[in-house]
Formats: C-alpha cells, sequence, structure tokens
C-alpha cells in the first residue's frame, strides 16, 4: 500500500510540474497582439471635434469631421 501511495504522490507532482510549465504558454496558433499604433488627431475647423486623421475630410488645407461641415464651411 505504501508502493502505491508513493507512486500516487510521485506522478501527482509531475503533473502539477509540467501544468506549472506549459500553461503559461498561449495556444497554439494565437499570435501575441501587438500594440495600438498611436494615430495623429486634428480638429475639425467648423466645430472643434478632435478625431483620428485616417477619419477626417481634408480641403484647403483644414479638416472637418462630417461632409456637412466641409459643404458649410465652403457657404
Amino acid at each position: 500500500m505504501g508502493k502505491i501511495l508513493f507512486f500516487a504522490f510521485v506522478g501527482l507532482v509531475i503533473f502539477l510540474l509540467l501544468k506549472k510549465k506549459l500553461g503559461n504558454r498561449p495556444p497554439p496558433g494565437d499570435k501575441p497582439s501587438s500594440p495600438p499604433i498611436a494615430e495623429d488627431m486634428v480638429k475639425c475647423a467648423h466645430c472643434g471635434v478632435n478625431l483620428p486623421r485616417s477619419e477626417a475630410i481634408f480641403s484647403k488645407g483644414e479638416f472637418f469631421c462630417t461632409p456637412e461641415h466641409h459643404q458649410l464651411r465652403q457657404k
């Protein structure tokens, strides 16, 4: 009976060590996420709202948040 308990204990220790070592790995196929890239912010010439440059409308040296604000500024 003592041998069975000894081998059960050794097996449990090995299992816990392997689980700890392998548990910190990301699942296969998952790529580590890269940090988001910061983007320049610009201000709408009509209302003053700040928005990312990629979402802004650029016309005649000014940025606008919507086509409506661009049209209002042209009048």
